[in-house]
Protein backbone atom coordinates (compact mmCIF):
# COMPACT_ATOMS: atom_id res chain seq x y z
CA UNK A 1 0.00 0.00 0.00
CA UNK A 2 1.34 3.59 -0.77
CA UNK A 3 1.65 5.56 2.42
CA UNK A 4 2.55 8.93 3.76
CA UNK A 5 5.39 10.08 5.66
CA UNK A 6 3.55 8.96 8.85
CA UNK A 7 2.11 5.70 7.87
CA UNK A 8 5.71 4.79 7.21
CA UNK A 9 6.72 5.10 10.18
CA UNK A 10 3.59 3.88 12.01
CA UNK A 11 3.88 0.57 9.79
CA UNK A 12 7.44 0.02 9.60
CA UNK A 13 8.73 -3.20 12.13
CA UNK A 14 11.89 -2.60 14.19
CA UNK A 15 14.64 -4.05 13.06
CA UNK A 16 13.91 -4.19 9.72
CA UNK A 17 15.31 -2.08 6.52
CA UNK A 18 14.04 0.15 4.10
CA UNK A 19 15.38 -0.51 0.08
CA UNK A 20 15.14 3.25 -1.90
CA UNK A 21 14.90 3.24 -5.84
CA UNK A 22 15.62 5.32 -8.01
CA UNK A 23 13.59 4.37 -11.20
CA UNK A 24 15.06 5.29 -14.68
CA UNK A 25 13.76 3.98 -17.96
CA UNK A 26 16.36 1.73 -18.73
CA UNK A 27 17.44 0.85 -14.95
CA UNK A 28 16.49 0.82 -11.52
CA UNK A 29 19.10 1.88 -8.77
CA UNK A 30 18.92 0.53 -5.10
CA UNK A 31 20.14 1.41 -2.16
CA UNK A 32 19.43 -0.46 1.22
CA UNK A 33 19.22 1.37 5.04
CA UNK A 34 20.61 -0.04 7.85
CA UNK A 35 17.85 -1.84 10.46
CA UNK A 36 18.43 1.52 12.75
CA UNK A 37 16.91 3.87 9.49
CA UNK A 38 19.53 5.89 10.13
CA UNK A 39 22.26 5.56 7.14
CA UNK A 40 21.47 4.92 3.00
CA UNK A 41 23.74 2.92 1.44
CA UNK A 42 23.73 2.03 -2.43
CA UNK A 43 23.28 -1.60 -3.56
CA UNK A 44 23.16 -2.59 -7.08
CA UNK A 45 21.63 -1.27 -10.06
CA UNK A 46 19.27 -3.29 -12.45
CA UNK A 47 18.79 -3.22 -15.79
CA UNK A 48 14.41 -2.81 -16.19
CA UNK A 49 13.08 -5.48 -17.78
CA UNK A 50 9.08 -6.47 -17.95
CA UNK A 51 7.27 -5.15 -14.84
CA UNK A 52 6.57 -8.55 -13.25
CA UNK A 53 10.25 -10.15 -14.05
CA UNK A 54 11.38 -7.08 -11.86
CA UNK A 55 8.68 -7.21 -9.07
CA UNK A 56 9.68 -10.69 -8.46
CA UNK A 57 13.99 -9.58 -8.52
CA UNK A 58 12.62 -6.63 -6.09
CA UNK A 59 10.29 -9.02 -3.57
CA UNK A 60 13.42 -11.87 -3.64
CA UNK A 61 15.83 -9.43 -2.80
CA UNK A 62 14.00 -7.68 -0.15
CA UNK A 63 13.17 -10.84 1.47
CA UNK A 64 16.35 -11.17 1.08
CA UNK A 65 17.60 -8.30 3.37
CA UNK A 66 15.08 -7.84 5.82
CA UNK A 67 12.96 -5.10 4.03
CA UNK A 68 10.20 -3.88 5.59
CA UNK A 69 9.21 -1.14 3.18
CA UNK A 70 9.95 0.82 -0.13
CA UNK A 71 10.67 4.53 -0.90
CA UNK A 72 10.34 4.99 -4.40
CA UNK A 73 11.97 8.25 -5.89
CA UNK A 74 8.83 10.70 -7.48
CA UNK A 75 11.03 12.61 -10.56
CA UNK A 76 8.77 16.07 -10.02
CA UNK A 77 8.93 18.79 -12.24
CA UNK A 78 10.84 22.14 -10.56
CA UNK A 79 6.94 23.08 -10.02
CA UNK A 80 6.12 20.54 -8.25
CA UNK A 81 3.85 19.16 -11.03
CA UNK A 82 3.75 15.44 -11.90
CA UNK A 83 5.79 15.00 -15.34
CA UNK A 84 5.90 11.39 -17.48
CA UNK A 85 8.30 10.47 -15.42
CA UNK A 86 6.52 10.72 -12.13
CA UNK A 87 3.46 8.98 -13.62
CA UNK A 88 5.76 6.26 -14.37
CA UNK A 89 6.85 6.04 -10.86
CA UNK A 90 3.20 6.47 -9.29
CA UNK A 91 2.38 3.49 -11.79
CA UNK A 92 5.26 1.64 -10.52
CA UNK A 93 4.27 1.71 -6.91
CA UNK A 94 0.43 1.26 -7.86
CA UNK A 95 1.83 -1.75 -9.09
CA UNK A 96 3.91 -3.02 -6.86
CA UNK A 97 1.48 -2.38 -4.53
CA UNK A 98 -0.45 -5.14 -5.63
CA UNK A 99 2.74 -7.69 -5.91
CA UNK A 100 3.77 -6.83 -2.32
CA UNK A 101 1.79 -6.33 1.26
CA UNK A 102 4.78 -3.51 2.04
CA UNK A 103 4.02 -0.17 2.84
CA UNK A 104 5.41 2.10 0.05
CA UNK A 105 6.84 5.80 0.23
CA UNK A 106 7.01 8.22 -2.55
CA UNK A 107 9.68 10.12 -2.03
CA UNK A 108 10.40 13.35 -4.09
CA UNK A 109 13.57 13.26 -5.97
CA UNK A 110 13.98 16.10 -7.63
CA UNK A 111 17.78 17.31 -8.65
CA UNK A 112 19.09 13.97 -6.64
CA UNK A 113 20.59 12.47 -9.89
CA UNK A 114 22.32 16.03 -10.58
CA UNK A 115 23.59 16.54 -6.87
CA UNK A 116 25.16 12.97 -7.31
CA UNK A 117 26.29 13.74 -10.54
CA UNK A 118 27.85 16.97 -8.78
CA UNK A 119 29.60 15.28 -6.17
CA UNK A 120 31.00 12.11 -8.55
CA UNK A 121 32.59 14.90 -10.37
CA UNK A 122 34.11 16.34 -7.66
CA UNK A 123 35.48 13.56 -6.99
CA UNK A 124 36.92 12.95 -10.33
CA UNK A 125 35.13 10.18 -11.31
CA UNK A 126 35.20 9.34 -14.81
CA UNK A 127 32.62 9.61 -17.18
CA UNK A 128 32.35 5.86 -17.44
CA UNK A 129 32.22 5.62 -13.07
CA UNK A 130 29.64 7.62 -13.14
CA UNK A 131 27.15 6.54 -15.56
CA UNK A 132 28.01 2.44 -13.33
CA UNK A 133 27.30 4.36 -10.05
CA UNK A 134 25.34 7.23 -10.39
CA UNK A 135 21.77 5.37 -10.13
CA UNK A 136 22.50 3.52 -7.11
CA UNK A 137 24.09 6.34 -5.42
CA UNK A 138 20.56 8.23 -6.66
CA UNK A 139 18.37 6.30 -4.51
CA UNK A 140 20.56 6.09 -1.71
CA UNK A 141 20.20 10.23 -1.85
CA UNK A 142 16.75 9.53 -2.15
CA UNK A 143 16.56 7.15 0.46
CA UNK A 144 18.79 9.11 2.90
CA UNK A 145 16.44 12.19 2.07
CA UNK A 146 13.32 9.56 3.56
CA UNK A 147 15.17 8.44 6.66
CA UNK A 148 16.00 11.79 7.86
CA UNK A 149 12.74 12.60 7.44
CA UNK A 150 11.30 9.64 9.42
CA UNK A 151 13.77 10.79 12.23
CA UNK A 152 12.70 13.82 12.57
CA UNK A 153 8.52 13.12 11.66
CA UNK A 154 6.76 14.09 14.80
CA UNK A 155 8.87 16.29 16.35
CA UNK A 156 7.72 19.88 17.21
Amino acid sequence: MIVDLPGMKAQIAAGSRLLGLDLGEKTIGMALSDTLLTIATPLETRKRGKFSIDAAALNTMMAKHGVGGLVVGLPLNMDGVDGPSAQSARAFARNFAVKSNLPILLWDERLSTAAVTRTLIDADASRRRRAEVVDKMAAAYILQGALDALRHAGRP
